[in-house]
């Protein structure tokens, strides 16, 4: 009957094993592993087998020594985070491994900078080609451990940082455990970044939106606001529903359920003796809102905190109306902005949902206004690894109310 082959986690050093490692090392006849693990135990006294390629071999020595010997493998860090702990568990079998874990690189990495690291996301980019990885993490993760190889290293990492929408905190960390060891805050946007040792990992962590490449303009791009993610009018959508509202300079606009603010706030390109009163009852939205204006100097727009219809009675009466949504309370929020709108005014409104198209197509035409849909359904190219593909955004139902006279 064979021995189960026990996998000692090295953690970042010889000196994270703990006694009960040590002693299952001390009492092996085969010691597998690489070079400089195998010579943390020169003074040990057996069978001695480094881990190189091709690997295929190693196995076979591994499996043919299990059947009478007791044989220990040393890996780094922990042998199931990106070690040789899954390899022997297919080529063995789990009934005859036992995996003994350590600490891990990224466990280390989090440790030396004291940032809690349960929330984080790890991205390996070893052997990968491309670094299609590390851009998807990013927009869906707020903090990152890398793991790098000698290509996919921080200097290519830095150009994707450089890159991004957000700026980002970037630490690398070279030879954890080691006496020369380093950890290091850089710049990515530093012309002149220093070569790192092998081997390193990086940690990203998300800071503030970037300044925006441009100014507000037509169509401005999504990712320039600071929005809640997928919580914006798309920049097609917006781009239509402007142009129903037929905005002339000296307007006012009354942005109801303003969400992030970016469709009062490219309105407000267009009332250059004119103003918006944006109205957001969240208050993290209203937040957004502020901080929006702020990034793309829009002096013609106030911003009330509130639940529509609550607030506008305080507003002046608007020539232009757009309704972001209004869910359930959409009947009160309409009413109130068809009875405040002047004659000849326009109502524009968007939405996701057939039952919130025919309750407010209904609720215009019952009041006596000209009422029109449009469906916009969009889609937009995706980058692959070898061309591009088509995404479709959700559809969004563009509905017109015109008052007369």
């Amino acid at each position: 009957m064979s021995n189960r082959v026990q996998v000692i986690g090295m953690g970042l050093s010889p000196r994270d094993l703990t006694q009960a490692h040590l002693e299952i090392i001390q009492q092996a006849q085969v010691l597998v592993g690489g070079k400089r693990h195998l010579v943390s135990f020169k003074g040990v006294d057996v069978v001695k087998r480094e881990i190189a390629s091709p690997i295929s071999e190693v196995l076979d020595f591994i499996q043919e020594s299990m059947a009478d010997k007791r044989v220990v493998v040393l890996a780094s860090g922990d042998p199931l985070f990106f070690g040789i702990g899954k390899t022997l568990i297919n080529r063995l079998g789990a009934e005859n491994v036992v995996v003994h874990p350590n600490v891990t690189s990224m466990a280390g990495a989090f440790a030396r900078l004291n940032l809690p690291w349960q929330e984080a996301y790890w991205v390996s980019l070893h052997g990968k080609k491309g670094l299609s990885p590390l851009k998807k993490a990013m927009e869906e993760h707020d903090l990152l451990c890398v793991l790098t190889d000698p290509t996919n290293n921080p200097e290519a990492i830095a150009e994707v940082v450089r890159r991004h929408d957000y700026s980002w905190n970037m630490w690398v960390l070279e030879k954890l455990g080691d006496p020369e060891e380093k950890v290091s805050q850089i710049d990515p946007c530093a012309s002149d970044l220093p070569a790192f040792a092998q081997p390193n990992v990086v940690v990203l962590q998300k800071g503030d939106l970037a300044d925006p490449p441009g100014p507000l303009r037509l169509g401005t791009p999504d990712h320039w606001f600071i929005h809640e993610k997928g919580l914006i009018t798309k920049a097609p959508v917006r781009t239509l529903s402007l142009s129903m509202l037929q905005l002339e300079p000296a307007h006012i606009l009354w942005d109801l359920g303003a969400g992030s603010g970016s469709v009062g706030l490219e309105a407000a390109l267009f009332l250059p003796q004119g103003f918006v009163h944006a109205v957001e009852k969240n208050a993290a939205r209203v937040g957004q809102i502020q901080a929006n204006a702020e990034r793309f100097k829009v002096q013609n727009l106030s911003l009330t905190q509130a639940d529509a219809p609550e607030g506008l009675d305080d507003l002046p009466r608007p020539d232009r109306v757009f309704i972001g949504g209004g869910g359930k309370g959409l009947p009160e929020i309409l009413g109130a902005a068809m009875h405040a709108l002047k004659p000849e005014g326009k109502i524009v409104i968007n939405t996701v949902l057939l039952e919130t198209l025919n309750q407010a197509a209904s609720l215009l035409e019952e009041r006596g206004f000209t009422v029109s849909v449009t469906q916009a359904q969009i889609s937009q190219s995706k980058n692959m690894p070898w061309g591009r593909r088509m995404e479709a955004l959700n559809p969004v139902w563009i509905i017109l109310g015109e008052k007369g006279k």
